[in-house]
Formats: C-alpha cells, sequence, structure tokens
C-alpha cells in the first residue's frame, strides 16, 4: 500500500534548526508536536529520526560511522579534502556544521536529482546498517558503506546535510530526551494527555516508531501495546539509599534482600525454546555468551519467559568472582567466543521472572519469586537462584551485606514484597545499599589532550552527572591525576570515536563513557554547571554496564546528608 504523504526531509531539518535555537523544553516539545502532528503516513519515521538515530535502539542496528569516518563521507559527497573538512571541523566544534559549509561550498553536482523525502532517507540509512550488521569489513565493503552515506549527503541541501552528518554518528545536539518525545506524542495526538500510557507503551516496547504508530490510531491502540519475547522491556531501575533504615523506608517490612553483584545485568528471553540475552543497554549478545544458553537450556523449566539475571564472572582456576570491567570484554567480543568463554567463565544469577507464559509483571514480587523458584533447577557450577533472605531484622540486612562486600560483590538490594515490575522506573520498589563511603558513576563529557611524551592521549578528563530535568549532562569536577599509561591509552581509545567539538587540547565527547569515581567530598561551585564539585576525584574503574549517569537530584541529597 503506498503512502499517502511523504514529508520533505527539508520539513524535518526546518523543525531541527527551531528545535536547537530555543532550551526551553515547553517550546522544544511544541515544535516536535506540530512536526509529528503534520507527519502522515512517515510520522514514525519522523520519530526515529527526532531520537537522533532511525532505529529502535534495541533493534541493534548500527551504521558504524565513527567521525573520522564521517570526515572522508563528508569529503566524497562534497568534493572537498579532507583536510579542509578538519580544520573546519576544528573550528566550528561540530562535524554536521562542516557538513553543512563543504555542500553549501561543494565543487561536485548533485549525485540525485530528486528533493530528499523522510522515506528515502530511512531507507538508506537502513540499507548501510545492514551492510553493518552482516559483519562487512573489508575495503570494498566499507567503500559500499561510504558511497550510500555520500551519496545521501550530496543529494541534500547544506541544513540538510548538517542533520543528516549528525544522525550518521548519533549525535543529533538538541537536547531532546525521551521525555521530549513522549510529551510531544501526547500534545499532537491527546492534547497533552496520557503521557503515563504512552510511557508505559515505551517502556513496554522500546520503540517510538511503534509507539506513535499506536498514538496516531488511538488511546486503545497506545494501551494495547504489550511486552513481546525477544523484544526486551527497559529493566526496573533501584533507586540508592544510604542507610538499611531508609531502604526499609522505601520498600516496607518485610523485605527482600539479595545480593548486588559486581555482574552484568541480563534480560533473558525464552520463546518457544529458543533462548536470546540482552543486556541493560538492551544489545542482543546471545552469541558472546553460548554458556548462558546453555545454562538456561538445561535448569530453567519453562518455554516462555523473561527473567531478569545477573551474569556474574568468575575465576576458573580458584573460582572467585571477577570483577564487571573484565567480565565486560565478552560483551563486544565477535571472534574467539569459545576462547574467551573458558578464560572468563560465567554464572547466571535469576533474581526476577516478568513473564512466564504471558506477562506477569503487575503481580506482586513475592508470588513472581515463588514462580522464578518453581522453574529453576539450580546448578553448584552455573546457574543459581540469587543469594536470597526475606527479613525484617535490620542486623540480619547487615550482617548479609557484610557476606557480599567479603566475597567481592556491591552490596545489597532491597526490594517491596507486595509492589509490582515497574519498567524504567525508580519508584522505589528496589533499593540498593552500597558501603556508606558510595562511589558516584559518572559520565565523560569532555577531555584535554595531554602534553610531552603523553601528547597522543586523552588526558584530563571533565566528568558530569545527569540533569533528568532538562535530559542534559551537567559538569561536576575534572580528573588528572593518578591514572596509568595502560588506563590513558583505554580512555583515549573509547573516547576518540565520540568527539563532537575540539577547541585547541580541550575536546567535547558524546556522554556515554561511564566511569565510577571516588571523591572525598561534594562542595558547591560556581565552576561546574552542575552548580557542585567533587573533592579529589579519581577514577575507580569503567562503568561499561551503566548506560547513564548518577542525577543532579541524587548529588544534591548526598551533598545534603553529607553536611
Amino acid at each position: 500500500m503506498n503512502k499517502i504523504i511523504y514529508v520533505e526531509f527539508s520539513e524535518v531539518s526546518d523543525s531541527f534548526e527551531e528545535l536547537e535555537s530555543t532550551q526551553k523544553t515547553l517550546e522544544k516539545t511544541r515544535i516536535l508536536a506540530e512536526l509529528f502532528s503534520g507527519s502522515g503516513e512517515d510520522l514514525q519515521e519522523v520519530v526515529l529520526l527526532s531520537t537522533g538515530q532511525p532505529f529502535p535502539s534495541w533493534k541493534n542496528m548500527d551504521l558504524g560511522v565513527s567521525s573520522k569516518t564521517l570526515v572522508k563521507i563528508i569529503s566524497r559527497a562534497s568534493g572537498r579534502s579532507e583536510d579542509e573538512i578538519t580544520r573546519v571541523w576544528k573550528n566550528e566544534g561540530d562535524l554536521g556544521d562542516a557538513a553543512e559549509q563543504m555542500v553549501d561550498n561543494k565543487t561536485q553536482q548533485r549525485l540525485m536529482s530528486k528533493e530528499l523525502t523522510v522515506e528515502n532517507v530511512v531507507e538508506r540509512l537502513q540499507k548501510v546498517a545492514k551492510m553493518e550488521a552482516k559483519g562487512l569489513s573489508q575495503s570494498v565493503d566499507q567503500d559500499k558503506k561510504q558511497s550510500e552515506l555520500a551519496d545521501l549527503l550530496s543529494s541534500a541541501d547544506p541544513v540538510e546535510a548538517r542533520y543528516l552528518a549528525r544522525i550518521i554518528i548519533n549525535n543529533l545536539r538538541l537536547g531532546v530526551a525521551e521525555g521530549t518525545i513522549r510529551d510531544a506524542l501526547s500534545e499532537a495526538f491527546f492534547d497533552g494527555e496520557n503521557t503515563q500510557e504512552i510511557q508505559r507503551a515505551y517502556d513496554f516496547s522500546n520503540d517510538f516508531s511503534e509507539v506513535s504508530k499506536a498514538c496516531r490510531q488511538g488511546l486503545d491502540a497506545v494501551k494495547s501495546i504489550e511486552l513481546q519475547l525477544n523484544r526486551p522491556v527497559n529493566s526496573m531501575l533501584a533507586k540508592k539509599v544510604n542507610t538499611i533504615e531508609e531502604g526499609f523506608e522505601e520498600v516496607g517490612r518485610p523485605a527482600s534482600v539479595d545480593y548486588k553483584y559486581d555482574g552484568m545485568r541480563a534480560q533473558i528471553h525464552v520463546n518457544d525454546g529458543d533462548i536470546k540475552v540482552f543486556t541493560r543497554r538492551l544489545e542482543d549478545v546471545t552469541k558472546q555468551f553460548p554458556d548462558v544458553v546453555s545454562q538456561v537450556e538445561e535448569n530453567i523449566d519453562s518455554d516462555n519467559c523473561i527473567l531478569d539475571t545477573e551474569i556474574v564472572g568468575y575465576d576458573p582456576e580458584d573460582g572467585s568472582m571477577i570483577p564487571f570491567q573484565k567480565l565486560s570484554k565478552r560483551i563486544k567480543r565477535k571472534y574467539e567466543i569459545q576462547k574467551l568463554k573458558e578464560q572468563i567463565p560465567v554464572t547466571v544469577r535469576p533474581f526476577d521472572l516478568i513473564y512466564l507464559e504471558t506477562p506477569i509483571l503487575e503481580r506482586p514480587y513475592s508470588e513472581r519469586w515463588d514462580n522464578l523458584r518453581d522453574i529453576v533447577s539450580e546448578s553448584e557450577d552455573d546457574l543459581k537462584l540469587v543469594d536470597h533472605k526475606k527479613t525484617e531484622n535490620p542486623e540480619q540486612v547487615q550482617e548479609m551485606q557484610q557476606r557480599s562486600l567479603s566475597q567481592g560483590h556491591e552490596g545489597i538490594m532491597m526490594k517491596n514484597l507486595d509492589a509490582e515490575y515497574k519498567p524504567g522506573n525508580r519508584v522505589g520498589y528496589m533499593v540498593k545499599l552500597k558501603p556508606v563511603m558510595e562511589t558516584l558513576d559518572l559520565a565523560i563529557v569532555g577531555a584535554k589532550w595531554s602534553e610531552g611524551r603523553r601528547s597522543d592521549w586523552l588526558g584530563r578528563l571533565f566528568i558530569g552527572c545527569y540533569d533528568e530535568e532538562n535530559g542534559t549532562y551537567q559538569e561536576i569536577g575534572k580528573m588528572a591525576t593518578g591514572l596509568t599509561d595502560e588506563q590513558f591509552q583505554e580512555i583515549t581509545e573509547k573516547l576518540k570515536p565520540l568527539i563532537t567539538e575540539e577547541d585547541g587540547r580541550k575536546v567535547e565527547v558524546r556522554p556515554e563513557v561511564i566511569v565510577e569515581v571516588e571523591y572525598e567530598e561534594i562542595q558547591e561551585s560556581p565552576t561546574y554547571s552542575s552548580g557542585y564539585a567533587l573533592r579529589f576525584p579519581r577514577m575507580k574503574r569503567f562503568r561499561e554496564d551503566k548506560e547513564e549517569a548518577d542525577t543532579l537530584e541524587r548529588i544534591t541529597d548526598l551533598y545534603n546528608n553529607q553536611k
């Protein structure tokens, strides 16, 4: 069936320009709502482009284009040299602006004569993503990818090129958070109402294209979006508490008390016996963890279920638990999987069940736990239920916490026995209690190139917390000492593909690298945008299991509590 309305990409880029010109959340919501309401049959694609990526996150589709590769693509599209593009990039601090200038002054003729539509933009990007999904790495295949994207940029006008370039490297820079998309859909189709229903649909689907399609059909369609096997649901998130008593105040008495492992949180789907393993970031890592698949096949007595689990690595020689940072080597590995499986074996520790032949999220946790226990056959060396106790006794909680810490784990979780499972929410149904001198998980938002013998490495790191109200990261300090050469090299390798702006030696980066930070005190400070500064911050480790930093609200609470 042919689409009735073809939205020109210029309409989208014009709206993006408006979004970029304001910092006001309500104004951003209005602009998006107008764009969405006029998008007709192209609504799903327009909504996805507004998130900065043309694919739902859980589908693991990726263009696989770094900033350096984008420079080559812009050169092919505009006929300008890579050196010239790099100079403009450094001066402007944004590859999107560089693409706009190069296309505006390009020396080549357009390779496509027709105007860009949203439909053909998304089709071209999906074509390139499918090439990447096949694992194409030979130079001829990379050349095909670059050629496809160069053709796309070549057909764009300057403003379109700015936003296409940013979408290609997943850095749209519009300050549009998931909540803004949700509220704009509410304004566009329900006069500002039913935001909770839209949020619920997104938490269950992780797919704004599906949610937007349902919004266009009506509230009943939005409410009909349910949890599905082989499509990961947003994990329920835990609040952090500082004391056992605070934990009981949040979750009630008695509470479920579980170990908080230093492992990888994983959602495991069993669909007619077929098993898929997803990370908390919704990445499908089934191929990387064949041992997890085997453990589930052997120890889970259900053909259709969804398990919330922690995958914990251990030393094959003495059985001691290993930190997540070492386990994380298995997540991205596409080759030599068997070798790494033997070097870093894992055990699966289920702690919740959210689907058993049908969604059971709304059942109380105590019932979900009983259901989980019924389908688990524990193995001494492999799959075992999380260490678990039901208690209202603070001394038993303290004892369990100390035992967890002594075994190399992070602490404990406390859970409300009567609560439902709320995807994506920190509603107090589940809290985590770590040691009193708790570290912070913060995003690296910038860095400086070092000098002297380390001049090829990014050294001084600017760290930030997440401001939930504005959907932005706010600086809270910088770290410059205590790092080894190996850490400097690893940090540089992680940050270089994420650079979005350069100003002399200083760079800004997309806030995708999360680090655990130790510090001595939180102080008020006008120097950093958060309003706070960490005294003597130092990096403890990378947190590749984290997808966002601790919040500004949490920083404020810690600051107030330390007085």
